[in-house]
């Protein structure tokens, strides 16, 4: 197996390395390394009413796109039985590749063992799935280290002492215990720093709203609320301000979104992780294509990490399109 060193720019902007080499599989046309060209990439994100994914679905539909396939987008919705009924209709559709956000990282193994078993190669994007071997490759952001420079500027933000809260993204995405791990890791090292509730708001905006209005009622003194993704986080500010706190009380969020970063000029959220989305939806639709060539993805390993970037008024100017960095 031969493998080479390759650079990934993460976001328009801070090199990820990734090993690339060769990876152990046949052609999807049989097994025999010949080469495929064409056909149907099936794509499914969770729900593209979040900008997030509704930009890991354009990006990887343009890119199949531009590479000669024929591509379309569906949703899950984050429910595992509805993946498992889009996964049917990849395969009823003959699809060549599939390009899957997992919906559940144990929920999620069935339908991807499906396709499989269909010869049908996929190509996990954004969360990964608790069984190794089955796809093709697993790209995602690497929410450790995300978490780690995210809840260092939180600290900067808030101050090392007193009172706060998080919000907690969807318990079956490993994503969400993967940042919360990162900001303790980071928040543990200041003990007069004190977690008086974490509320789990599902990424969605309108939860991080509610739950924030709790967390008020029960703790009116925090100083701040760190949050697993952007839509949490600006459900929490909308709460922020119709209780007259924003001023007093500092959130920070985790994607990247047009709306964060909007939020972070305006000085409402103090920063966003932006996660290099856009990268690593088109890296899995042109692993894809190598893999349907050639019988190999070009990586060395399944799983692949790209790093986060920190946006705070300081850059957020450069945030040129969704998810998308400047240099």
């Amino acid at each position: 197996m031969n493998r080479k060193l390759a650079t990934v720019l993460a976001a328009g902007v801070g090199l990820s390395l990734v090993l690339t080499g060769c990876s152990a599989g046949g052609a999807a046309s049989g097994g025999d390394g010949s080469s495929k060209k064409g056909g149907l990439i099936s794509i499914i994100v969770n729900d593209p009413s979040n900008p997030y994914w509704k930009t890991e679905g354009d990006v990887a539909s343009a890119e199949a796109k531009s590479l000669g396939y024929k591509s379309n987008v569906s949703a899950s919705k984050g429910d595992t039985n509805t993946e498992s009924n889009l996964v049917d209709t990849a395969i009823t559709n003959k699809s060549v590749a599939i390009i899957l956000d997992p919906a559940n990282a144990s929920g999620s193994i069935g339908a991807v063992k499906k396709a499989d078993a269909a010869g049908i190669p996929v190509f996990l994007v954004n969360a990964e799935i608790n069984q190794a071997g089955l796809a093709k490759a697993q790209l995602v952001s690497n929410n450790a280290q995300g978490a780690a420079i995210g809840a260092q500027q939180w600290v900067k933000s808030v101050g090392d002492s007193g009172n706060y809260a998080e919000l907690f993204g969807a318990p079956s995405d490993n994503n969400a215990q993967t940042r919360s791990n990162g900001y303790k890791t980071v928040l543990s090292q200041y003990p007069d720093l004190k977690e008086v509730a974490k509320q789990v708001a599902n990424w969605d905006r309108t939860q991080g709203h509610d739950k924030t209005q709790s967390i008020l009622q029960a703790d009116p003194d925090i100083k701040g609320i760190i949050s697993g993704n952007d839509e949490m986080a600006l459900g929490a500010i909308a709460a922020l301000k119709e209780s007259g706190k924003l001023d007093q009380v500092k959130v920070g969020g985790f994607d990247g979104s047009p709306d964060a970063v909007d939020a972070v000029k305006a000085g409402e959220l103090q920063y966003t992780v932006l996660q290099p989305v856009a990268t690593f939806a088109k890296k899995a639709v042109q692993e894809a294509d190598e893999y349907l060539r050639t019988g190999k993805t070009g990586a060395a390993q399944e799983k692949q990490a790209f790093d986060c970037v920190l946006i705070t008024k300081e850059n957020a100017d450069k945030v040129t399109s969704p998810f998308t960095l400047s240099e």
